[in-house]
C-alpha cells in the first residue's frame, strides 16, 4: 500500500470494461484533485479498446477533459500501490474481494467512499482503514448503473451522477 508521506494519494477506478464508468470518475477525480494519482481499469475488459463516442461526449457534457485512454483489465500489479480502489458497482468490489482479497480491505463503491469516507485530515490510508470495507455488507443503493447499450443522453447522465460523487469524494482526498 502506498505511503502518503511519501507523495500523492493514488487511486484506481474500477467498472466493469474500463470504457465509460471508470473512465468518467477518472477523469472527473484528475480535474477536481489534481494532486491525486488516477488510475482506471475493468473487471472484465477487452485490452486497448478507446472509450466509447457516448463517453466522451458525456464527458465533453461535464466539462471534463477527455483523457486519451485505453481499456485495461485489472491486474495484480495495479493494486499494489494504491490507497484505495473505488469500484462502479458492488459486482465489482465483490470481484475485488473473490480475485484480490489482499485489496478487499481498500476497495468500496464510490456511493459509499462519497458517504462515509472521514473528512477530517490526516492519513488517507487511516480512513480507509477505519471503515472496515472488508467486511462492509454490500448493498444495492451502491450501484451507479451501467451506461453500456444506453444512448448518449443515459451517458450524459450517468457522467453527472458520477462527477457529483467524485465532487463529494474529492473534498475527503
Amino acid at each position: 500500500m502506498a505511503d502518503m508521506s511519501a507523495g500523492s494519494p493514488q487511486v484506481l477506478m474500477l467498472c466493469t470494461g474500463n470504457a465509460a464508468r471508470s473512465v468518467m470518475a477518472g477523469a472527473a477525480l484528475s480535474r477536481l484533485a489534481p494532486h491525486v494519482e488516477v488510475t482506471t481499469a475493468g473487471t472484465h475488459v477487452i485490452e486497448g479498446q478507446p472509450m466509447s463516442w457516448r463517453t466522451r461526449d458525456a464527458l465533453k457534457d461535464i466539462e471534463v477533459d477527455v483523457p486519451n485512454h485505453r481499456s485495461r483489465q485489472l491486474r495484480a500489479s495495479d493494486l499494489a500501490d494504491v490507497d484505495v480502489v473505488v469500484c462502479a458497482a458492488i459486482e465489482h468490489v465483490r470481484y475485488v474481494r473473490r480475485t484480490h482479497p489482499e485489496a478487499a480491505a481498500r476497495t468500496a463503491t464510490l456511493k459509499r467512499l462519497a458517504r462515509d469516507l472521514p473528512a477530517t485530515s490526516g492519513d488517507l490510508s487511516e480512513r480507509i482503514a477505519s471503515l472496515a470495507l472488508d467486511g462492509v455488507e454490500l448493498d444495492g443503493w451502491e450501484d451507479i448503473d451501467d451506461p453500456a447499450g444506453g444512448d448518449a443522453p443515459v451517458f450524459v447522465l450517468c457522467a453527472r451522477e458520477v462527477l457529483s460523487l467524485i465532487e463529494q469524494l474529492a473534498a475527503h482526498l
